[in-house]
């Protein structure tokens, strides 16, 4: 067996009315906290009032929509004097990445382009996060779990991130009451991106035995669960997408993604789509793409066989079926979630530089990735 090392939150909460304990263990690491939440603050009240009546000081910062610079800037900049001793955030994949970012560059010294990768210096933080505690409100990127804050750059088309392992929060409380009655629309997309997050790491070639044991339980579970809250809402699928998203989380911070994240990162840069549901309607594809060319696709045809168990289809036809059902289920094309078809060769191109891609179980080419593009578009 091959030598591995995996890093993982401090510590994690997981069930359903756990959420109930984050104010005493917040309050915990101190008097004075920035609390990042989505668009809509009434969703968040309870958590402020609680932090407040455990005597907190509390600067409560929204986060609407996927983080851009000049969101993080302005975020900084106000929570900068006010002298934090804990970060929380209470939202989406967009609002944890967010938090994640302010407890990581808040006591940093230089400014956010010394961390950004690709068109920032990429470095290594110079002081240690403050305390951040993750509290996800809904399954699907696993940031609760992941050491990396992505931020869109609008002037240069592109999402980087803030990597390091120290950015890995303190606290995951994962309680999937918190994702009880999340939008059908929203459901989707963050569901097949936590689908995406287990498979790709499965057939990643970084995939470990601790990655392993993680995502290839998940695989088929994930869909199902996905398939009933189509149909309904259950507290039940409820539960096991959030113990998905999760597992994905740290599955992709230990070993790696694939051509959908590579493809999702770029695309995400240059268009409005949203990260899950550009992941979406990638996925299909990208397994079509991997079982054909990848040197050896066992893995990827036992994910067909689970995919095809879900659906009730021929393990053969599995990818084109998991497209079919996502796209009955109402998730849109590329093109219809705003992707120029004239920037596929462009967005091939950039995908190839990404950290992601270099998981893919083969080196694809610009031809097969602007085919990939092609089908889900």
């Amino acid at each position: 067996m091959s030598a591995f090392s995996f890093a993982l939150p401090g510590r994690v909460i997981f069930g359903r009315g756990e959420a109930q304990k984050a104010p005493a263990l917040i309050r915990a690491h101190g008097p004075r906290g920035v609390l990042v939440h989505g668009a809509n603050p009434a969703r968040a009240g309870w958590l402020l009032d609680a932090l407040r009546a455990e005597g907190a000081e509390v600067l409560a910062i929204a986060c609407g929509a996927e983080p851009t610079l000049p969101m993080l800037e302005a975020a900084l900049a106000e929570a900068k004097g006010f002298g934090a001793d804990w970060v929380a955030a209470l939202g989406g994949g967009a609002v944890l990445d967010l938090g994640k970012a302010l407890a990581a560059l808040i006591p940093a010294p230089g400014g956010i382009m010394d961390h950004l990768e690709v068109v920032g210096g990429g470095l290594p933080l110079a002081a240690p996060p403050l305390p951040y505690v993750a509290l996800p409100t809904t399954a699907g990127t696993g940031a609760e779990a992941t050491r990396n804050a992505v931020i869109g750059l609008p002037d240069h088309g592109r999402k980087v991130s803030i990597r390091d392992e120290r950015m890995l929060p303190r606290l995951a409380i994962v309680d999937p009451a918190l994702t009880d009655h999340c939008p059908r629309a929203v459901t989707l997309a963050s569901g097949l991106d936590a689908l995406a997050q287990v498979i790709e790491p499965y057939v990643s070639a970084r995939a470990t035995p601790f990655t392993d044991a993680l995502t290839r339980p998940a695989i088929g579970p994930g869909l199902a669960a996905l398939v009933r809250l189509m149909q309904a809402e259950d507290a039940g699928a409820r539960d096991r997408m959030a113990w998905v998203s999760l597992s994905g989380g740290i599955a992709l911070a230990n070993g790696g993604l694939g051509a959908v994240h590579g493809l999702a990162g770029v695309i995400g840069g240059v268009s409005p789509a949203a990260h899950g549901a550009i992941c979406g309607v990638l996925l299909g594809p990208v397994l079509a793409m991997n079982r054909a060319h990848a040197p050896d696709p066992g893995r990827i045809h036992e994910v067909c066989g689970e995919i095809a168990a879900v659906l009730g289809c021929d393990a053969a036809r599995a990818p084109q079926a998991l497209s079919d059902w996502a796209r009955e289920a109402g998730l849109p094309g590329l093109a219809a979630q705003g992707l120029d078809p004239a920037l596929h060769q462009a967005v091939a191109e950039a995908s190839l530089a990404s950290s992601s891609m270099k998981g893919n179980p083969f080196a694809a080419s610009i031809p097969q990735l602007c085919e990939v593009l092609r089908e889900a578009g």
